[in-house]
């Protein structure tokens, strides 16, 4: 296990990636936290999950849109796992429309969520960050290129991602801190279902003709948090099946 006795915490995981990755991160030996805003049931089975690993887990409502909600939910899982190591953004929501037709009310959510939580969840984490500690951001394909015209206010929270994680690898580089942000691709989840309205018109466009699975990304953040990634920061991983290539 290559995370035995480390504590992280995963925002938005109480289903899809975010789930994928607290069930990963605990099957390689960490406790994990993690946050949900409604879905309390299937925060609580993801717990339970973890716990079935002989892993700790606490599951902490937290809307990732309210400042304040962001900073408790860091304080409690440091309080909850008695530390932390690791800090996993994951939290995102996707609003879909052209600038001109989304409304002011869906901008603030996409630029509060995507963009504002990581700032706020890394600047309370990061006091609490020893050496070899992880800060990994979730990301998009749709940061390097934009296929559809009705992602761009969406894209571009998603591109403001990978320069805060660059500048966050800057900072904490001295103190053995590494930051990098994983980009999925197509991911079969409830947000983008491979068989919703945008499915096959995606898939068509990765090199592998497929959508990839929660698990996917799973694996390359388990990777970036695990000793063996100890000389990368500051990257974009890109797992897309290629549909930037």
């Amino acid at each position: 296990m290559s995370l035995n006795g480390k504590r992280a915490l995963v925002t938005g995981a109480s289903r899809g990636i975010g789930a994928a990755i607290a069930k990963k991160l605990a099957a390689e030996g960490a406790d994990v936290a993690i946050t949900y805003v409604g879905s309390a049931d299937a925060a609580t089975n993801v717990v339970r999950e973890i716990q079935a690993l002989g892993r700790r887990s606490v599951a902490i409502q937290a809307d990732s849109a309210d400042v304040a909600a962001v900073q408790g939910s860091v304080e409690k899982a440091v309080a909850e796992l008695g530390g932390l190591d690791i800090l996993v953004n994951n939290a995102g929501i996707l609003r879909i429309g052209d600038v001109n037709g989304l409304s002011i009310e869906d901008i603030n959510a996409l630029l509060d969520v995507n963009l504002r939580s990581p700032i706020v969840a890394s600047k309370a984490a990061i006091p609490h960050l020893g050496v070899g500690g992880r800060i990994v951001n979730i990301g998009s394909y749709f940061a390097e290129g934009v296929p559809f015209p009705v992602v761009g206010v969406y894209a571009a929270t998603k591109a403001a991602l990978v320069a805060l994680t660059k500048g966050l690898a800057r900072e904490l580089g001295p103190k053995d801190i590494t930051v990098n942000v994983v980009q999925p691709g197509p991911i079969n989840t409830d947000m983008n279902p491979h068989d919703g309205p945008f499915g096959s018109g995606q898939a068509q466009l990765t090199a592998l003709g497929k959508f990839g699975r929660p698990e996917d990304i799973a694996d390359t953040v388990a990777f970036l948090a695990s000793p063996n990634a100890k000389y990368i920061t500051g990257s974009a991983l890109s797992v897309d099946g290629g549909i930037n290539a």
